[in-house]
This record gives C-alpha cells, structure tokens and sequence, in this order.
C-alpha cells in the first residue's frame, strides 16, 4: 500500500508562470543560464542561482541560505503564492514531438522509499545525498518533483480524463515549443477517491530523481531525530513527486563514447569483439539497433552490428540481460579498460534523442575513437532490476518526460 497525498502547493501566479518555469540548473550552458536571467526577472533561476544578484559565484551553506532568501522575496512580490487547500495536480506535457504525458503530482512518503514500497533501480552517491539533504535542510522546499511510474490504473485514469475537461490552471508553451497544462483536484470526493486508489498499488518505481529521493529520506531521518514531537505525518515525511502510469513512461538509451582503443589497432579490436559478438561491417550506412542485445558500433568512419553470441554469455538475473550491463562486462571493462563508468574520464554519454549522426560526428573529428549505439531498456526491465534488488549501471536510462521547475513548490 503507497501513501500518496495532497498538499498546498506554492504556486507562480497565473499570468507569471511561463516566466517563473525553468529547466533543471544542470541542463543549461552558462550563457544560456545568464541570458535567461538578464532579460527574465521573474525566472526561477534567480532562486537556485543567488548570486547572480551580486555577479558572484557562491557556494555551500551560504548560497543554500541566500537560496532560501530569494524564494521569499519571490513569495513577498506575491510571484509565487501558496493554494488554501491540499490538492492534487494534474500535470501535462505535449513535447514539440507531439507526444503527451499526463500524471499526478502530489506527496509521496519517505516511508515507503526506506521500505521499499516505492523502489529504485540506480545507486546514489551518498556524498550527493548528503549534499542535497543539507540544502533542503535550509531552503525548506522541494521544486522539481521526483517521477515516479505506477501501474496502469483504471480509477486514476477515470479521475484524470474527467477533470481535464476543466479549464486547466496553466496552459503555456516553452520556447523548446513543450505545451504545459496544469489542474488542480481540491474537491473533496475527488481527492478521496484518488488517495484510496493509489493505496491500492503495492509497489511504485522511480523513474527518475533517485539523490532527490534519497536526499528527503535522509532529511527525514534528521528531523524526525530532533524533532521532539514527530508524529509521521509532518511535511518532512513527504518528498514531491510525479506519478504517470507505465504506459506514459518514454525510455530512450544512452549511448557510449570512448576517446581511444587501450593500445589495441582497429583490427586487434574487433578480433576481441569477435568472442562475444557477431560482428558484421555495414560501411558508411547508418545502423542503429533494433532490439536488445544488438548494438551499433562507429569506428574509423564504418557503422558496424554487433550481436551477442548469447552461448558465450550468461543470463543470471534481470540486471545481466540489461544491454548497458552487456556492454559492461564484454567490452567497456575487459577489453578497453573502463572500470567506472561514473569517474573515467575516457567515457561520455549520448541520449538517445540525439540521432546516430551526432555518435558519428564526435568520432570523425576525432574527440572519440569509437561510439556505441544501444538499444532502450523497457518498463519491464526496470521493474525487475528494482525487484531483485539490483541496480542499473550509470547511465542506462533516459527517461521523459522531463519536468520544469518552479511549477509547483512543496514546503516543509
């Protein structure tokens, strides 16, 4: 039984919110960042970004506390302002590729995270974990939801597809031409029914937002500790999150990027590909893979396909079928030396939305010797990596959609 609830979300005002609403931090360059927040007063990176203020990059306790300052003064010029009643959210995406994602965003437990009802497939870094739990310890607030993925659910379904009859809350278009629609469920009967239905779904998986998962977890543990009179049911105990069904969910693979062979000549290499793949040359025609355990392989200005001799290796559990823990274990680590994925310099990554020409760009101007193409994980192997208890090697998974934030805020 999962313990998903309404709170009163902190809002941007309806005619602001296209300005308040932002990507991630990480995702912009720098000049894109600093563009953004000289002609938009209103974004929500002055919030994350404080010294902006000041053209002055600041860290640690003190930026989480100027962090904190600038998300009030957004609340004081009544930018930002916070809804009477608990509710749940109807959030939708309509991506420029015309693609739709629709869910829920609401408060799930930390509870259920350190019991394993709501289960992950990633390791976290417990440096990062700690990191982030000190800065919610300070700015007191959650603003980009976790996503998490349920299981097809009739009632949901129901709820949902009736309430998006309504005049939304939101409705804008990003400048990446994302549509963004926002509901909000306060009537009671309503809200009810949604929280007895999502009881009902024994497991929830993390999609995506695993250190933000793990960080309010830890923040739990913090202030349950000092906090005399906890009862369970403070704000603390809640992290924000984004159900969509499983069928919503849009997995793409991250592909790989080597900048050299480990001393190996070209021919030496593919002769220690030969033990584990079928390997045959396609030229200058552009390959990618079809289904799991295929792989597309770039290298000196030549796509090649690459099957897995499945004699030569061994299925023991969900995680070893996982064409990233494939590649892995037959080439990335026993054949060019790469033993962490997450430190090497050697390696990089590419999402899948970026097309086959992007793998074959970076390796002809020679910023890489070789690129690999995979093929992506599907909502089913997922589930069964969390359920055995495994996780995913870094960087297996690209999953949308991807959230804004500033949209909606919860406090603690």
């Amino acid at each position: 039984m999962t313990k998903i609830i309404p709170f009163r979300a902190v809002r941007p005002v309806r005619d602001k919110v296209h300005l308040v609403a932002s990507r991630s931090y990480q995702s912009y360059t720098d000049d894109e960042r600093n563009s953004r927040m000289e002609y938009n007063p209103f974004s929500f990176l002055h919030i994350v970004n404080p010294g902006y203020k000041y053209q002055k990059e600041i860290s640690g306790e003190d930026r989480y506390a100027m962090v904190r300052n600038r998300y009030l003064e957004f609340k004081e010029d009544l930018v930002l302002k916070q809804d009477e009643n608990p509710c749940y959210y109807i959030y939708k995406i309509i991506n420029r590729e015309q693609e739709s994602f629709c869910g829920i965003i609401a408060a799930a437990s930390t509870e259920d995270y350190k019991n394993n009802t709501i289960k992950k497939h990633e390791d976290t870094l417990r440096y990062r974990e700690n990191t982030f739990k000190e800065y919610l310890k300070t700015v007191k607030f959650n603003a980009e939801p976790v996503l998490l993925t349920y299981p097809d659910n009739e009632v949901i379904s129901e709820i949902i597809s009736k309430n998006i009859e309504k005049r939304p809350e939101y409705e804008f278009t990003t400048t990446n031409r994302d549509t963004h629609y926002l509901w909000k469920i306060e009537e009671q009967k309503s809200v009810l029914q949604l929280q007895e239905a999502f009881e009902t779904i024994k497991t929830i998986y993390i999609a995506d937002g695993h250190h933000r998962s793990a960080s309010s977890s830890l923040l739990t543990q913090d202030l349950k500790n000092t906090h005399s009179k906890h009862k369970g049911n403070e704000a603390y105990n809640f992290f924000m999150s984004y159900l969509i069904p499983e069928s919503n969910l849009k997995i793409y693979e991250f592909n790989r990027l080597v900048k050299d062979l480990n001393g190996l000549s070209k021919e030496e290499f593919l002769i220690r590909l030969d033990q584990w793949f079928r390997i045959e040359n396609r030229g200058t025609e552009i390959y990618k893979p079809s289904k799991s355990h295929h792989f597309s392989m770039y290298l000196a200005g030549e796509f090649y396909s690459l099957y897995l001799r499945k004699t030569a290796y061994q299925f023991t559990d969900a995680l070893e079928e996982l064409d990233a823990q494939i590649l892995y274990k037959t080439v990335l680590k026993p054949i060019l030396n790469i033993e962490d994925l997450r430190t090497d310099s050697r390696i990089e990554y590419s999402h899948g939305k970026s097309d086959a020409l992007s793998i074959k760009n970076r390796v002809d101007t020679k910023e890489f010797e070789v690129g690999f193409g995979l093929f992506p994980a599907s909502v089913d192997q997922i589930k069964k990596i969390a359920d055995q208890g495994l996780t995913m090697p870094p960087k297996s998974t690209y999953i949308e959609p991807k959230l804004r934030s500033g949209i909606t805020i919860y406090e603690f």
